[in-house]
């Protein structure tokens, strides 16, 4: 592997932070509410089969308990 000098180093470090296309504040937004919308999704239908499992277990244990 080659080495390159510390010039070199900082030249190619920012061309490639030059090449970098950051977001628009609308999309940083909506992203942020999409994952919170998900996030949200993701805790309801884990309780549901939650209370669900437990309801299961419940009638099992009642019936062989």
């Amino acid at each position: 592997m080659a080495r390159t000098n510390p010039l070199q180093f900082v030249q190619q470090v920012r061309a490639e932070v030059g090449k970098v296309v950051w977001p628009t504040r609308r999309e940083v937004v909506l992203t942020t509410i999409m994952v919170f919308i998900m996030a949200t999704l993701t805790a309801i239908f884990f309780a549901i089969v939650d209370l669900l499992i437990r309801q299961g277990l419940q009638g099992v244990l009642t019936i062989f308990g």
